[in-house]
């Protein structure tokens, strides 16, 4: 009977023993799971960012070349108007020329100072004209906004996209889908206008819902943001 009790003793200490040793083991390699998912999300957020900063790499690349391009063509252009503009002395030396064979055709024409006065009498309305041409340019453009704060625009970007003419968030608001192509061919971002949203990013900045705004992208205007 002893015999018989202390196998049934060492049965049950070996199960909870087992058992321990068991939980033990789960909870280490469960903690090693949660380790190995947590590498796989911070090797997926570094291809990502891989990715951006290959993609705006490029971007500077073609905007560099592009800027070289410019650079290039600037002194052929000089070169161009230069010899556009060789020819004026000789055409204003031939003007002056045919002038004074014609003016002493003509001797009468001084004895009326008085047509004179009157013709130049018209000058000052021509003065008082001319501030309308400088008033003009006060109808500015409307002022442009901080594109950085939608989430995937960095300076690059915005660069870029003010190359393209977009300056103001009512702008990208109003991006159709032919606007979306051209400018994701300008950017080289394949599907990224969509994804991270800037046209509802930019709607509800230019409509001044800077709480909802705040709502929806809570990571704007930190340093993840592009």
């Amino acid at each position: 009977m002893s015999t018989f009790f202390y196998m049934l003793l060492g049965f049950v200490v070996g199960i909870l023993v087992g058992w321990f040793i068991w939980g033990r083991l789960r909870a280490e390699l469960d903690s090693v799971r949660g380790d190995l998912d947590r590498t796989r999300s911070e090797r997926d957020r570094l291809r990502a960012d891989s990715d951006r900063l290959k993609g705006e790499l490029d971007a500077s690349g073609r905007a560099r070349a592009d800027l070289e391009s410019r650079l290039r063509d600037t002194p052929s252009a000089k070169a161009g108007a230069d010899k556009a503009a060789t020819p004026a002395p000789s055409a204003l030396m031939s003007t002056t020329s045919a002038a004074a064979k014609a003016g002493p055709a003509k001797p009468a024409a001084a004895k009326k100072p008085t047509a004179t006065k009157t013709a130049a009498a018209p000058k000052p309305a021509a003065k008082a004209a001319a501030p309308k041409k400088a008033a003009a340019p006060a109808a500015a453009p409307g002022k442009a906004d901080n594109l950085r704060r939608l989430i995937g625009i960095g300076p690059v970007n915005e660069r870029l996209l003010k190359g393209q003419g977009v300056t103001t968030y009512a702008q990208i608001a109003a991006w159709t889908a032919a606007d979306v192509k051209r400018i994701e061919e300008v950017l080289n971002f394949d599907g990224r206008i969509a994804r991270e949203k800037w046209i509802e990013q930019a709607k509800l900045l230019a409509a001044g819902n800077e709480a909802e705004f705040a709502r929806q992208f809570p990571t704007a205007g930190t340093a993840s943001n592009s």
